[in-house]
């Protein structure tokens, strides 16, 4: 009678790994064309500013004098410049402010197009998407009629409230009021996407575990920071480092802002910036030094989120 070891020296090791399965290349060869576009269009303005960053390129090489290499000195004068860490400051001021009301408010109309019936939600949606599909130079034209210093509605309104020092008084003279209504317009207009988004997420939740935590006594609160916001923070991560991105960069706002009636040297942001020492000054090399800058200060703030995400992946 063969006893059991004996049965397993004779059949031999077992092999538990199951052979790899050789990828298909079909589906790389598909995507290359997409790959190759996405480098042409990108990959080719990055290498050139990051050459023009190297280079003394202002007016005369516009008319075909041939830029001369001054390798790193543009970003030495760059980073000895106290001006340009004035404005660095400033903007990650703004930035982080900015993204953090954004989120909040945001947050809050999502959660409110969760509870109201669907009537009121659809008009609250349909408001959010008048808003946010208006385009920008026409929202600013709107805004810069209520904030106007002579026929203003918002000075208008206050004097006939009785605040008389008020009258033609303009509020983007003072820096500080300068960026709040510009952080008021940049709310305004980015707080549709991150409501909708929200809202898409909190679809997500499911309706019995919300009931089950609210028979076990859990607060709306509870609720909220115990069940809701571990569902949808994915979401809501990658909202926040969008709007951090996006508020970063703000151009059109701030200077339109600047051409009815601040000091911009005051209220510079670096997209602004960027756009003083292009076309302003015609200092092109200075102006690609900077957006290299921005370029890195973009993914240095980014950094958490994109390791966060590479931990997952891990995982």
């Amino acid at each position: 009678m063969t006893t059991p070891n004996l049965v397993l020296e004779q059949v031999g090791p077992t092999r538990t790994d199951k052979p790899r399965r050789k990828r298909p290349l079909a589906p790389y060869l598909l995507i290359l064309p997409a790959i190759g576009i996405l480098i042409l269009a990108l990959g080719y303005p990055l290498i050139w500013q990051f050459v023009t960053s190297m280079q003394k390129f202002g007016l005369a090489q516009q008319f075909g004098q041939p830029p001369e290499f001054v390798w790193f000195e543009n970003y030495i004068t760059l980073f000895t410049d106290p001006y340009m860490w004035t404005v660095v400051a400033r903007s990650i001021a703004f930035c982080l402010v900015t993204a953090a009301v954004t989120m909040i408010v945001g947050t809050l109309m999502a959660l409110l197009m969760k509870a109201v019936n669907t009537g009121v939600r659809i008009t609250i949606q349909i408001s959010m998407l008048l808003a946010w599909a208006m385009p920008v130079v026409a929202a600013m034209t709107v805004w810069n009629w209520l904030i106007d210093w002579r026929r203003g509605v918002l000075n208008n309104v206050l004097v006939s409230m009785g605040f008389d020092q008020f009258q033609n008084h303009n509020w983007l003279a003072d820096p500080l009021s300068f960026f709040f209504i510009a952080m008021i317009i940049v709310v305004w207009m980015s707080v549709p996407f991150v409501a909708f988004s929200i809202y898409a997420g909190l679809t997500q939740v499911s309706g019995e575990v919300l009931e089950a935590a609210q028979m076990d006594g859990a607060t709306p609160t509870q609720r909220l920071w115990y069940i809701i916001v571990p569902i949808i923070k994915p979401v809501l991560a990658i909202i926040l480092l969008l709007q951090i991105i996006w508020d970063l960069r703000v151009f059109t706002q701030i200077r339109l802002l600047q051409d009815a009636g601040s000091i911009a040297s005051e209220t510079n942001l670096l997209g602004t910036y960027i756009y003083q020492l292009g076309v302003g000054s015609s200092d092109f090399a200075m102006a690609s030094a900077v957006s290299i800058f921005v370029l890195v200060l973009t993914v240095a703030l980014s950094w958490f989120y994109v390791r966060s995400m590479l931990k997952e992946d891990e995982s």
